[in-house]
């Protein structure tokens, strides 16, 4: 691997991180307060959390396009560990959607605990892509 592609990789990885952090952390919070409007900033910052997820994932595919001339050979774990992973974002994209729709309270309130285990799921799929890729 040459030093761009160890840098492009690297950069990537970073965002992937902190997107990962965000989704996990901010839905917990939610989970854990009560007050409407940091609510609707944990909301904005899952949101942004999940965009991150899937920019930087697009981008892991990208980046092997581009310096191996095909996209990343996975199969078996690493697949399918790949395959939660976008159903995680795409979740996570539906139900914050929901979330902004919905007025607060009530089953609103339900967006929370299922946007945490849908990041923890998605954190976890990380590490299976990773290692059996």
């Amino acid at each position: 691997m040459s030093t761009a592609q160890n840098l492009a990789y690297a950069v990537i990885q970073v965002a992937h991180n902190l997107g990962a952090a965000t989704t996990v952390g901010s839905a917990i919070a939610g989970a854990m307060v009560n007050h409407g409007g940091a609510r609707r900033a944990l909301l904005r910052a899952l949101l942004a959390g999940w965009s991150v997820q899937a920019v930087s994932g697009i981008a892991f595919g990208a980046t092997s396009l581009y310096f191996y001339g095909h996209p990343p050979d996975i199969a078996g774990a690493a697949l399918l560990a790949l395959y939660v992973k976008m159903f995680c974002v795409t979740a996570g994209f539906a139900v914050v959607g929901y979330a902004f729709i919905t007025p607060p309270g009530g089953k609103a309130d339900r967006i929370w605990p299922l946007s945490a285990a849908l990041a923890i799921t998605a954190l976890t799929a990380a590490a299976f892509l990773r290692w059996f890729s």
